[in-house]
Parts: C-alpha cells; structure tokens; sequence
C-alpha cells in the first residue's frame, strides 16, 4: 500500500535549547517549553533546528534534544528535526531520527560551499533518499532551489513540503504555480508574521512562529485574524507587537535566535537568555524594550481563558 504523506500545517513549533547556569543543556527546561507549545495549539515540533541552535549541538545534546520531544510529544503532534550542513553529519542525523521515531526532518543548508544546481540536487536527494522519513527542504542562503531542480527533487515521495526563507516572490510564485499541491509551503521568512500576508495568497498556509514561544495567544489572533480577513485587527496586531518586536530583531545578527530565549525569559519561562557562540545576548536596552512590548501585548490583546 502507497504511505500517504502529509506535511504539518498551521503554525509551527520551533523549541529553544536551553542552558543551565554550568553551560549544558537544560532537559527539564525544553521539555517545559514543547508542552507549553503543544498545549497552546501549536501543530508540530521542529526540534534542533534554527530556533533551536542547530549550529553549535553537540551529537550528544542533539540526541537528548530529540528524545526529548519525542517522549513530550508523545504522539499528539509531529516531531521534525533539523539535519543539513556537513553532508556526512547530516546523514548520521537522518539515521538518528528515524531510530528515534520522529516523523521527518527539516533540511538545512549545505556547510561553507555555495553549491551548483547539479551539486544541491545531489546534496538534498542524498538526504531526503536516506530513509522513509518526511522531509522538507529548507530555502535559504546557499539552498536555492532552482524549480527545475525541486521538481527533479520531486521524485522522492518523501519530499513533502518546502519552507522558503529567501523572500524571493518570483521565485515562489513559479513555483507554487507550478508544483501546486504535490508540497506543503511553508513561510519560515524570520518573523514570518511581517510577511505572511503576502504568502498567504501564493498557497503558503503554514508557517514558523518564533514568537509563540512567549506569546502563542499573538501568534494565533495574527493567523486567524489573516484567514479571516480582519484587517483592523491584522492593523493592531502589526501597529503593536509583531512590528515593534521586528524592529529589535533586526537591531543584530542573531536576534532571531536570541531574542527568543528573551521573550521567553521575560514571560517566566525557564530558560534564561545564553546562547550559543556565534550568537549574542539580547542587549540591555533591546530586553527592556521587548518586556515593554510583551507588557502591551497582554493589556491590548489579553489572552483568552480556555475551557
């Protein structure tokens, strides 16, 4: 029998790494962060990925990452990992998630080279071919599919979905033109709220929401206000909070990690604000700036009691 696939839809799930006050990973912390996540409606896990510093994990951390959010999960929503740089490393990783029984992965860019068509196509089939797993490529920086090769790409039923976090409207709009329903698209532009209007009429009905790791409640009134089509909402949301947050993130390089574990830090989560070399802290001014704009999002869009 055919395996019908699906990629997740809705407003994505992108966990933090979380450190104790020794520099390890805090296993009590994310585990306290993905059901925070899956209890405020979120549809999916994508867990050591961008958010979640992918970058700096050792295999060790990574593992524990995993297994974490697969035990957490516990079946009630999907569980992606992020694999990609290193082609050797992120084929152990793809073999790691299938043993740990996640439900697929997310594919980050190639390490340092900034690939021909024919190269990434050999890099991105390697690794979707590795297992039965779903995968979904990652469209960014040196991962630029042209359509010709996302289609050659197309071959592996395991390719469900693409996430594009290069902003290019041309390209996307071939694309989705084109392919149509054989992917999911996802907009995993950084603070995709500031451009998921614009996505939303291409096709794209899911993205990355780094805020909802503090404030869900935002992240679902923005989505819903948009499909809904209410535009003096939509006008608040953006005026208030989606905005002013966007501005602070583009304050630094690193922000749309960093800011995250701030957010978080000043909603009471415990997280704490380190990150992992080469990001940077959140500096003093941008933190107070960002508890100001939390402080407002609370007062003007207070969250709803669930039943």
């Amino acid at each position: 029998m055919n395996q019908v696939r699906q990629s997740p839809t809705g407003i994505l799930g992108f966990p933090v790494a979380p450190m104790d006050q020794h520099g390890k990973l805090d296993e009590k912390a994310l585990e306290a962060n993905i059901q925070f996540l899956i209890k405020e409606g979120l549809s999916s896990i994508f867990i050591a990925c961008g958010s979640g510093e992918f970058h700096a994990l050792s295999h060790r951390d990574y593992k524990s990452m995993v297994e974490v959010a697969v035990a957490t999960a516990k079946g009630k929503v999907p569980v992606y990992t992020g694999v990609g740089g290193n082609i050797s490393h992120a084929l152990e990783l793809t073999e790691l998630s299938a043993e740990l029984g996640v439900d697929g992965y997310l594919i980050l860019p190639p390490y340092l080279i900034e690939p021909e068509q024919e190269g990434l196509y050999q890099y991105l089939n390697a690794i979707i071919q590795s297992t039965d797993l779903n995968a979904i490529v990652y469209q960014r920086d040196n991962c630029v599919c042209s359509l010709e090769t996302l289609q050659r790409l197309l071959e592996s039923p395991q390719l469900v979905g693409l996430k594009d976090g290069l902003g290019n409207m041309d390209l996307n709009i071939e694309m989705t033109q084109t392919i149509g329903k054989r992917l999911e698209w996802l907009n995993g532009m950084p603070m995709a709220e500031v451009t998921m209007p614009a996505y939303v009429n291409l096709g794209f009905r899911t993205y990355s929401s780094a805020i909802s790791n503090y404030i869900p409640h935002i992240s679902a009134l923005f989505f819903d206000a948009l499909l809904s089509h209410n535009d003096d909402l939509l006008h608040e949301l953006y005026e208030h909070v989606i905005l002013p947050i966007n501005k602070i993130r583009k304050q630094r390089k690193g922000y749309a990690v960093a800011l995250i574990k701030a957010g978080m830090e000043i909603v009471g989560h415990p997280v704490g604000t380190t990150v992992r070399a080469p990001i940077i802290q959140v500096e003093k001014d941008h933190y107070d700036k960002l508890a100001q704009i939390i402080q407002v999002a609370f007062e003007k869009f207070p969250k709803a009691a669930k039943s």
